[in-house]
């Protein structure tokens, strides 16, 4: 077994391989950017080598940097987890090269399933069935469009090295077929350095179903079952489980050994996984990864294997330890993807600090002791204080949780996920938590087209109500009571010689505004709420308990119990699995007017101007795209809020944009009307 390895990646990834290394004594070196490091990765590896740079070009695409980094760290072998120089057949050579030992497939394999279009036809003639598409090497727009035409639309547009959703386009109208084809090429020759793409017919309702296989050395390979990963939004994968639900033994058996025939068709050594998509009774390859993939912890927990550990002694030569009818296959298990993103406007990438990170208390944190299996498991490569850049993915944490059935792993996920606390950046968890609810993802009646589907349902606006308004000024009574032990006279209690005191507090969220006004009394508090226009009590008789975060008030007779945390700008509160942020609002502000720019338009977050759509003076109508810009690896289209006209345009395809910077100055013809 070796004794020191690099891992070549960052985040939870890093993190996840860093544990298993641990418990085998093996040294850990990690690399990090600039902007990484003080990131956990780093915390948690022996040892840390910087390779400069912020963005991924810069820093962890640098194949001669990491491989520097290996030789002087005296490292034996580089892990590269999943992204990244994973699936980069040259960077495995190059390992080999250098007397390092790449902890994945041979270069040759990685080669022949790197490219989508290969890999179909390999599998063409291993005679698995392929969904009808275009595979070419012959780019040529024109050509492309026919393609499709030849097809019928709707088709799918796809990075050929591609992965995760980038480089990827759905596409209703041959009118909107080479718009899609330029965006889908952009966005891969900048993710992958290659633009090549394939076409093929979109299928209305797959599900989305991949096999984990497994091979060493030796000439052994088996599957260990399948995951069904159709729970997506944008092709990105939100919600992944195994077993899949309503597989029957015998299609199990039909998808693991044509997934094992892949594998042994390129000669395949390590951690795979062979994708499908399957509608009705027929299931088709779409892809095959080579190295070990995001959801893997599902797998984990079904089998209480450890596949890290796999992977490092089939790379150290060792032979798998089991046969395939010894593989065991225990219960079910559900991951939840924890993103810095906004559910409600599209599922736009958040950035900045992780003002509060907490997860549900007795669970494991990665990977158990081999064979142990915790019910809750934690995969995360942040913690609070950490901060979220727009270099790198934005994903937070895994939450995977197993239970005997899958109804009993449902309940435990969604537990999970109401006792999480995030605050700081825009997040998803209660929208994980809508999805798992959904009557069809209860059912097991998943398809990749779901949330799409009820987007409305699964992102709605969370309305204020009575119990957020109470916890809120309950929240906001403790921290004066606080203050007040330390500096008694800034007490601000109420309290009057002889008669009692009223107190109107204005808050805001969101686009929501209310009013609670505050009754001291000689024998008690009222509390009245005003939501908007509508009251919702009046002089009702309040009280609270405070432990910690967690708050019980009591509101006319009734009783509502959540959690309040407090930062310098606003009150998160947690009720009932569902989140708002309140902000103490000063009425003064608003009295002086302070309003958006109505008339420009502004960056969603950091990123680059990628292409102008419109051209100055130019009247279009609400909805047309006027500008796409790139962040965090993927392309965002900025739309006319109205019809009107591009008054000008302030940066050019190539520049680099901060947050919130005006884009566009726009003339709107209904303020006109």
């Amino acid at each position: 077994m070796f004794k020191k390895i690099l891992i070549a990646n960052r985040g939870e990834i890093a993190c996840r391989v860093a544990t298993t290394a641990r418990r085998l004594g093996i040294a850990t070196v990690a690399v990090y950017s600039d902007a990484d490091a003080q990131a956990q990765h780093v915390r948690v590896c022996d040892e840390a080598i910087g390779l400069g740079g912020t963005t991924p070009q810069e820093s962890y695409l640098l194949a001669d940097k990491i491989l520097q980094a290996a030789l002087q760290s005296g490292a034996q072998a580089v892990h590269p987890g999943y992204g990244f120089l994973s699936e980069n057949e040259d960077f495995a050579q190059a390992c080999f090269d250098h007397g390092l030992v790449f902890i994945g497939p041979p270069a040759q394999a990685i080669a022949a399933m790197g490219s989508k279009s290969a890999a179909k036809a390999l599998m063409q003639r291993a005679g698995v069935p392929l969904v009808p598409g275009y595979h070419g090497t012959d780019q040529t727009p024109v050509l492309l469009q026919q393609e499709a035409e030849k097809i019928g639309f709707p088709v799918l547009i796809k990075a050929s090295a591609g992965g995760g959703g980038k480089g990827m386009r759905v596409v209703e109208r041959a009118s909107d077929f080479l718009a899609a084809l330029a965006s889908c090429q952009r966005e891969a020759r900048n993710a992958f350095g290659d633009d090549q793409v394939l076409i093929e017919k979109y299928l209305t309702r797959p599900r989305h179903i991949e096999v984990q296989v497994f091979a060493d050395q030796h000439g052994h390979c088996l599957y260990l079952f399948e995951r069904d990963c159709s729970a997506q939004r944008r092709h990105q994968k939100v919600l992944e489980e195994a077993p899949a639900p309503g597989m029957t033994a015998e299609r199990r058996r039909q998808m693991g050994e044509a997934a094992v025939a892949a594998a042994q068709a390129v000669g395949y050594v390590g951690a795979g996984t062979v994708e499908f998509i399957a509608e009705g009774e027929a299931f088709y390859f779409m892809e095959m990864n080579t190295r070990l993939q995001v959801e893997h912890p599902v797998t984990e927990m079904i089998t209480g294997l450890d596949l890290v550990e796999w992977q490092l002694r089939v790379a150290a030569g060792e032979a798998l330890p089991l046969e395939q009818s010894q593989l065991p296959l225990q219960g079910h298990a559900i991951e939840a993807r924890l993103y810095a993103e906004n559910p409600a406007k599209g599922f736009l990438p958040s950035m900045g600090r992780l003002q509060q990170l907490s997860f549900p208390a007795h669970v494991a944190f990665q990977v158990n002791q081999h064979n142990a299996r915790a019910r809750v498991r934690i995969d995360s490569g942040v913690s609070r204080g950490d901060t979220i850049t727009p270099y790198y993915d934005p994903m937070i944490a895994k939450l995977i949780a197993w239970g005997e059935t899958r109804a009993q792993a449902l309940h435990t996920l969604r537990q999970a996920l109401i006792d999480t606390r995030l605050v700081g950046v825009a997040h998803n968890v209660s929208f994980l938590r809508r999805l798992i609810e959904h009557p069809d993802f209860q059912s097991g009646a998943v398809d990749t087209g779901l949330i799409g589907r009820h987007a409305d349902s699964l992102c709605p606006d969370v309305a204020l109500s009575a119990p957020y308004m109470a916890l809120a000024v309950a929240a906001l009574l403790e921290q004066e009571a606080h203050k007040v032990q330390a500096d008694p006279w800034s007490n601000r209690d109420g309290w009057r010689c002889g008669h009692d005191y009223r107190r109107t507090l204005l808050w805001r969220s969101a686009e929501q505004q209310a009013q609670t006004d505050l009754h001291y009394l000689t024998a008690g508090l009222q509390l009245g709420i005003q939501i908007g226009t509508a009251p919702i009590s009046q002089a009702a008789d309040f009280s609270y308990r405070a432990q910690g975060e967690h708050y019980q008030v009591w509101l006319n007779g009734q009783s509502y119990q959540g959690h309040v945390i407090v930062t310098a700008d606003a009150y998160d509160v947690f009720y009932q699995g569902e989140v708002v942020r309140l902000c103490w609002f000063d009425p003064l502000l608003a009295a002086a007017g302070v309003h958006e720019n109505e008339g420009s338009l502004s960056a969603p977050m950091p990123g680059k101007i990628v292409s102008l759509l419109a051209t100055p003076g130019q009247m279009v109508d609400k909805g047309t795209p006027l500008l796409v810009m790139e962040a965090m690896k993927m392309e965002h289209t900025i739309l006319a809020p109205a019809a009107g006209a591009v008054e000008a345009f302030l940066f050019a395809p190539g520049d680099q944009v901060s947050e919130g910077a005006t884009l566009l100055q726009f003339r709107s013809t209904e303020d006109q009307t």
